[in-house]
């Protein structure tokens, strides 16, 4: 479809329509920045979906982690089932950094394993841009990393047509340089291609990379006779060529073979990259000699020369983006081409969840760079390898793209930058912010479990917010004691288990669920009326106004939400927690009785996440931005060993 055509049962209420207005206003007016302050179940999902539609521009929605940006592709695929809505993430099952702890002499080598289906979502993303589609992308922060230069991309791709001259080895060559695999005629795989000989006409069966059909070439007498395309379901496993095209065929007149992998460059590039890259081995070799550094230098030496046999060799290697500066002609220091480099000008770039993603934006650069440094000065790459790094703050907002923060608490950068603030505050529910309570901190566990009980007779479901993972298993341990389904969730809890737990809070199977920090989740929880914060008034990250805002959200879902605060003072995250929530519950008040509306419980369909995307997980994913965390992991072990 060439337009945006959004499908829902509501229509804009409250104040969504203002607020609608006024970021489609500000888009026209050419706006960079602004702001949507939107509370917990007021719609924010609903309106990004109507100013894309309002606007008719693509967009970019970037999310926190993998879990919400996959619940939000859900929901824009079912906002706009006629257009092309894809998900960009990591497209790692399980991703180990490489990493030297020289305090130890011990060098981690990088073990990944790539889930072929989100990978088949990456290229899916990429060839929606350039086909010139109207597209919404909903991607995680992990889209600032390196994925190739988008013209060399776009230049490198194969274009077939019918009458098309071309020798059979030609061909063969040229789908080699693109990175497809040759395959068994048995069977076809993404990413692949196989022949067939029929006399003198030759069948060529090409997978697409991302895996949602294959071509049939007929090739005779050097010419390309025809083009069939077979639409295939993502991730058919040992699909046989006979049942492709036993289905339905499209014959096409021409189409364009994009490449198989992201780091792709033309054999003659390719020469002059490799000549670069000796060039600078050259150069830190002797450096390092130069210094007295043998075993650095020779183990250098080793390591990128038997990458560069590869490369010659293949045109690829393990670890290709470590040299990503050289393959797409960068100068030192220069930013690295990213998923914002295939986006036109017109994109507008949405970040939910601004005060979460913001300071990941911030930091992933710091901690990549810290990392590959220390590779670096001990001879595991070469100095050209920092370069193969995520964006920096700046260059990410260097970028010239309309952005629109999206956020219940939006923080202080967003509120700066921003040429304007539009508030969504109003839930077509009518379910006003709940009530706060403040309880002193002495045998606040004991007043905890009376609270439980009390709504559990009522079937509701209660979240508990305690300081440390040791305590929120205590307390679990405690309540499972008392005769109450609890669970803890915190960040030792793997992705999947995750989604299994909150799924079974909402159905009953839990009814307390306690841990550290619960708001990394997004949780859309209607069933719990309340929200316990112990120690509240412990003045940090845990317990700032901002945290507090986001946790007292969680029971603005419920008609009879409440929060309880457990404290012996009153700090100042917590008077400007009350006071601004108090303020929302004002003018949902006032504009309930200027409406005659009557709050309705929300009544919601457990739907359990569609985690197809992550169904190879075996271990938990290794981010990049969570590198810090994973070397004092290694590190600490170490010393537990010596």
């Amino acid at each position: 479809m060439d337009y945006f055509k959004l499908f829902s049962d509501f229509k804009p209420t409250g104040d969504q329509p203002e607020a609608i207005k006024k970021l489609v206003f500000g888009l026209n007016k050419k706006y960079k920045y602004q702001t949507l302050l939107g509370v917990t179940g007021s719609g924010k999902t609903y309106t990004m979906a109507s100013v894309i539609e309002k606007s008719q521009r693509p967009a970019l929605i970037l999310s926190p982690n993998k879990i919400l940006a996959a619940q939000l592709y859900q929901e824009f695929k079912s906002f706009f089932k006629e257009n092309s809505v894809h998900y960009f993430v990591s497209y790692y099952d399980y991703y180990r950094p490489e990493a030297y702890l020289p305090e130890s002499d011990t060098y981690i080598s990088k073990d990944a394993r790539i889930n072929d289906i989100l990978d088949q979502l990456r290229h899916a993303t990429i060839q929606s841009i350039l086909n010139k589609e109207k597209f919404i992308i909903v991607s995680s922060i992990s889209c600032i990393y390196g994925i190739g230069d988008p013209e060399e991309y776009k230049n490198i791709c194969l274009e077939i047509y019918i009458g098309k001259k071309i020798t059979l080895q030609s061909l063969i060559d040229y789908l080699n340089t693109l990175q497809y695999q040759k395959t068994n005629f048995n069977e076809i795989k993404t990413s692949s291609y196989a022949i067939q000989q029929d006399n003198k006409i030759k069948k060529i069966f090409i997978s697409n990379p991302d895996g949602s059909y294959i071509l049939e070439l007929i090739h005779n007498k050097n010419t390309i006779e025809k083009i069939n395309k077979y639409i295939i379901k993502l991730n058919k496993q040992d699909i046989t060529i006979d049942q492709i095209i036993a289905s339905k065929a499209y014959n096409l007149e021409r189409i364009k073979i994009f490449p198989a992998k992201f780091f792709v460059t033309p054999k003659e590039k390719l020469s002059l990259a490799i000549l670069n890259i000796k060039q600078e081995l050259k150069e830190r070799y002797w450096q390092l000699l130069g210094e007295g550094r043998i075993v650095e230098a020779e183990r250098l030496k080793q390591r990128t020369l038997l990458d560069l046999e590869m490369l010659e060799k293949n045109g690829y290697c393990n670890g290709i983006e470590n040299y990503s500066r050289h393959l797409s002609f960068r100068q030192p220091g220069e930013p690295p081409y990213t998923l914002l480099n295939f986006l036109p000008e017109e994109t507008i770039i949405f970040i939910d969840e601004s005060h979460l993603s913001i300071p990941q934006l911030r930091a992933m650069s710091i901690g990549d760079r810290k990392r590959k440094e220390t590779l670096v000065a001990y001879g595991w790459r070469l100095p050209s390898a920092i370069d193969n790094r995520p964006l920096t703050f700046n260059e990410f907002f260097n970028h010239n793209f309309q952005m629109i923060f999206v956020s219940a608490t939006p923080g202080p950068f967003e509120t700066k930058i921003s040429q304007q603030i539009v508030e969504q505050l109003i839930r077509p529910t009518g379910i006003v912010d709940p009530e706060i309570q403040i309880k002193p901190t002495q045998n606040q566990i004991l007043d905890l479990l009376t609270e439980i009980q009390e709504r559990i007779k009522n079937n509701q479901r209660i979240l508990v917010l305690t300081l440390t993972k040791q305590s929120a298993e205590n307390l679990t341990e405690f309540l499972l004691k008392n005769n109450i389904k609890a669970h803890y969730l915190h960040s030792d809890i793997k992705t999947l288990e995750r989604i299994e737990i909150i799924k079974n809070l909402r159905m009953g199977n839990i009814e307390v669920l306690v841990g550290v920090n619960l708001l990394r989740e997004g949780l859309d929880l209607p069933e719990v009326s309340l929200v316990a914060i112990l120690d509240a008034d412990r003045e940090g990250f845990l317990r700032n106004t901002t945290t507090l805002i986001q946790a007292i959200g969680r029971s603005a879902r419920h008609i009879a939400g409440k929060v309880i605060l457990y404290a012996d003072k009153i700090t100042k995250s917590i008077e400007k927690a009350i006071k601004e929530t108090n303020r929302r519950r004002d003018y949902q008040i006032k504009f309930n009785l200027n409406n005659n509306i009557v709050p309705k419980q929300i009544i919601k369909d457990v739907n359990v996440l569609n985690v197809n995307v992550f169904n190879n997980y075996k271990k938990e994913v290794f981010v990049k931005e969570e590198l810090e965390i994973f070397i004092k992991e290694e590190l600490s072990q170490l010393n537990e060993e010596v």
